[in-house]
């Protein structure tokens, strides 16, 4: 009998590529996606086995909602990618950020524990709860959020983890920037490459607006992102926390130079002052030894390929 999947956040760039691995493997399992009402389907559309694939709306602050859905599904597994993750606009949005992240999370835990629930929960984090440092970044280091986003996560973290329990067992990441196609305009590499999109058919002139890039980030594929939480949903050991990271660096102005490089038409860059968040990381570098070790999972796509497949994404949309 078929395995059946919850993933929160269903319908977001990290759950929709996350759908669509799920939904290639063999034997396929059923799998529910949820996405807060009224929000547009993926938009990385799973390829085959859709009849596998059911929707539902589910807010995730009605705990009643949530309990109730837990109750019907009756998932083995749940990947919670459900939540807000716009770091800058966190600035903006304090209340709220913490209110999905944080109490979103405590309702899907007590759901499962209402509903008795046997099942494993991977809770995507991020490497924003961490304190700034220059160098890499181990499992062990110091935690220090910056910003609003990276305290709603380190809250989730150690909510969930208090949450845990035999019945409801927790996998907790600390996760890297990962950039991909379908990623919104509010992140800096999916920006970047929908204006060099636009300006190439005319609908844009050059240049393209870039906030501050002299910081350096641990960048990696979505795709290879969503690899890496299959494999500790697997085999990865329960309440304990894993780095999700490429273990390698760029700064953020190669990353704009490159994709410039890939233009088809003279490009040049321009800073926005809009752009610059209020206080960020100098430089943000995961080791991944702990998740290699325990699961055997690696990065398989490189910049190059990030780069080209976010580009031409958006060429197809803009067109």
């Amino acid at each position: 009998m078929a395995r059946t999947i919850l993933v929160t956040g269903a319908a977001g760039f990290v759950g929709s590529h996350l759908i669509t691995s799920l939904l290639s493997q063999t034997p396929t399992p059923t799998v529910v996606g949820w996405r807060r009402p009224g929000s547009a389907r993926a938009r990385a559309q799973p390829t085959t086995a859709n009849a596998k694939l059911a929707w539902h709306e589910i807010d995730l602050l009605d705990s009643e909602a949530v309990a109730d859905a837990i109750s019907k599904t009756q998932p083995a597994e749940v990947f919670h990618c459900a939540g807000i993750a716009n770091v800058t606009g966190s600035w903006d949005n304090v209340v709220r950020t913490l209110e999905v992240n944080v109490l979103g999370t405590r309702n899907v835990m007590y759901g499962l524990r209402r509903s008795r629930v046997r099942a494993r929960v991977l809770v995507p984090g991020s490497a924003m709860v961490y304190r700034p440092k220059l160098g890499v970044l181990t499992e062990a280091d110091q935690v220090g959020p910056v910003s609003p986003y990276g305290l709603s996560k380190l809250a989730q973290e150690i909510q969930a983890s208090r949450l845990a329990s035999k019945e409801q067992q927790v996998v907790l990441t600390r996760s890297f920037t990962h950039i991909g196609p379908g990623q919104a305009l509010s992140y800096a590499t999916s920006s970047f490459a929908h204006q060099i999109a636009r300006i190439e058919i005319g609908q844009a002139k050059s240049p393209i607006q870039v906030g501050l890039l002299d910081t350096h980030r641990d960048l990696m594929d979505v795709r290879d992102t969503v690899a890496a939480y299959q494999a500790l949903m697997s085999r990865g050991t329960a309440n304990k926390i894993y780095n999700v990271c490429s273990g390698q660096t760029y700064r953020m102005r190669d990353v704009v130079v490159a994709l410039i490089g890939l233009a088809r038409v003279p490009i040049r860059m321009q800073i926005d002052p809009g752009r610059v968040r209020p206080n960020d990381y100098q430089e943000l570098c995961g080791d991944r030894s702990l998740i290699t070790a325990a699961v055997g999972w690696q990065p398989q796509i490189g910049l190059e390929q990030m780069l080209s497949n976010i580009l031409n994404y958006w060429r197809s949309h803009i067109q």
